[in-house]
């Protein structure tokens, strides 16, 4: 029995679990830097393409960011990696994490171009790819084997996502979560994991701070049993917002497929239709992040048409935007079109249940958005997490557990991601 003891104690600190942990923070270093840059880069993109004359002549502006988006894409790199958290799902299941290093740059401008440009898009998917490429290239750089690339590569991934959300503990689950829709996790990335995103969240905060990414100042709080059943509604209406977004994503991008046209000609003409709908509702333009602090303000005078015309609105444009093969990512759109179902949904019930009730909007807003990550992304952890930092609001978690778990169950088979697939076993990772 000691010597078993002993045994088990050394090996918990072996040589190879030192090297992980060195890794894993180098990575996360790594990561968080590009991030940065890539945050400046952002920040110029937007400035760059604000700073242009007013006029109708926009509505040609995410057609002409969108086509050198992916002209560039095109010149340097392989269209495959022009889809940001999807090929870097792919790449761990199929091609033992290897992510080309030209995705760095490339990937970064031609996501700016895109999306500063008034491109329907989200940032995420882009640096989830740049920190996954961080963790394929340092593990190359060491000459390590496929498995621990899989594994770093995956710890890069997840420190992109703490950084750039500014949420820590939601980006190293998210690096354990995205690989399958079942609620499967993947094992072996979870330390990684929680090491790279620290790190990446700690050099990222110290250029740009360490606030949530949104704020909240009306703090709602889940402190009424009764309030459980409009929560339940709410998880219905995201389980079908959540298959409506899906649907038109996939029917939009099968469209685009079989079309007998050039890729320049396919995103440039996804550009303009988003272009168009923003000339009617400007708010869907580049992220909405607008949109989601509109929801979070809790304004009790809003619009329940408005919300729901935003849902819709949203997500066409994005799937015009990346369904075309524009470079941008699914994800934040997703929280968009969550929260906008949740504004309205508390908008509804707070007009026409007792005041007893005590609805929030607000409330609402921030677990629809859990919602509706978990429902179309099949990330229920992160969702739960991502929504508590991203507000700096932790008094919803009892409900955004209940319609996470809701929404997640009934929509299985359902994934925005075409890249994951349902299981461990599933897996080529793990068939051996």
């Amino acid at each position: 029995g000691k010597s078993h003891l002993i045994g088990s104690q050394l090996y918990g600190l072996s040589f190879r679990t030192g090297q992980y942990f060195g890794e894993s923070m180098l990575i996360g270093a790594i990561t968080g830097l590009v991030v940065v840059l890539f945050r400046y880069l952002i920040g110029f993109g937007d400035f760059a393409f604000n700073s242009l004359p007013e006029g109708r002549w926009r509505v040609f502006l995410p057609a002409i960011g969108a086509l050198l988006g992916y002209l560039l894409i095109k010149r340097f790199s392989s269209v495959d990696t022009a889809r940001g958290t999807d090929s870097a799902v792919k790449a761990y299941h199929q091609k033992d994490g290897y992510v080309p290093g030209a995705v760095l740059p490339v990937k970064s401008v031609a996501s700016v171009l895109t999306v500063a440009s008034g491109g329907s898009a989200g940032y995420e998917g882009p640096v989830t790819l740049l920190g996954a490429a961080v963790g394929s290239l340092v593990s190359r750089a060491l000459n390590l084997t496929s498995r621990a690339r899989r594994i770093l590569m995956a710890a890069g991934l997840a420190a992109g996502i703490a950084a750039l959300f500014e949420a820590p503990l939601a980006g190293a689950i998210f690096g354990f979560e995205i690989f399958y829709s079942s609620s499967d996790i993947e094992y072996e990335t979870v330390l990684p994991s929680f090491i790279a995103s620290a790190v990446s969240y700690t050099v990222f905060a110290c250029f740009f701070g360490w606030g949530s990414l949104f704020m909240m100042p009306s703090m709602p709080v889940f402190d009424s049993a009764i309030r459980l059943l409009p929560y339940s509604v709410l998880a219905l209406v995201i389980v079908f917002g959540a298959r409506f977004y899906i649907s038109v994503f996939r029917a939009v991008e099968a469209k685009f497929t079989a079309v007998e046209l050039g890729g320049w000609e396919k995103v440039m003409i996804g550009g303009f239709l988003t272009g168009a709908i923003g000339l009617v509702i400007p708010e869907i333009l580049g992220t909405s992040y607008g949109v989601i602090q509109e929801c979070l303000l809790g304004d009790d005078s809003g619009s329940v048409a408005l919300f729901i015309g935003l849902f819709f609105a949203k997500a066409i444009a994005t799937s015009f935007t990346v369904g075309s093969g524009g470079s941008g990512g699914v994800f934040a759109p997703a929280i968009v079109c969550g929260g906008s179902l949740g504004a309205a949904v508390g908008l509804l019930f707070q007009r026409y249940l007792p005041a007893s009730f005590g609805i929030s909007p607000a409330a609402f807003a921030l677990v629809g958005m859990a919602g509706f990550l978990a429902s179309a992304i099949r990330i229920p952890l992160t969702a739960i997490v991502m929504v508590a930092e991203i507000s700096g609001n932790h008094s919803l978690l009892v409900p955004a557990m209940f319609v996470c778990g809701i929404s997640f169950w009934l929509n299985n088979g359902w994934s925005l991601y075409r890249s994951q697939v349902h299981s461990r076993e599933s897996s080529p990772v793990h068939r051996a």
